[in-house]
């Protein structure tokens, strides 16, 4: 009996989807807007609204928790200083969830994870740092 276990699979086993999880909440602080599979977005949901909640916070015990669970201690000080203040009079609800189609594929249904109010030019803002970056190294 299934008794009190909620949550999909996902086809994968514990330690897989806690790591999946952890990077997928990770990409979304990062670029505040990812495109997965809808199973995963509607998952990813509770995990993410309990991390800006943790910024709320905002205290050491919160930051070292962030830390924990997305790996990142940028991450953690970006969502505890830009995206945590966006939300404080906000009580939940920091995550929308859009169908976007299917994949061609394997016709997985899509969909868009983002941010309620979310600043539209983070999204690839680090990726474009790091190539400039590199172009300039190349350079020099």
């Amino acid at each position: 009996m299934r008794h009190g276990n909620s949550g999909r699979k996902l086809n994968r086993t514990a330690s897989h989807r806690k790591a999946m999880f952890s990077n997928m909440a990770a990409s979304l602080v990062e670029h505040e807007q990812i495109v997965t599979t809808l199973p995963k977005a509607k998952e990813i949901r509770p995990i993410v609204e309990r991390l800006v909640t943790l910024g709320k916070k905002g205290d050491l015990h919160a930051r070292r928790q962030l830390i924990s669970q997305i790996g990142s201690a940028e991450l953690a000080a970006k969502l505890i200083a830009t995206i945590a203040p966006r939300y404080a009079n906000r009580h939940g609800g920091y995550i929308r969830i859009m169908k976007a189609g299917f994949r061609h594929g394997d016709n997985a249904p899509l969909a868009v994870v983002e941010f309620v109010d979310r600043d539209a030019s983070a999204k690839g803002a680090a990726d474009h740092a790091r190539v400039e970056a590199e172009k300039a190294a190349e350079a020099a």
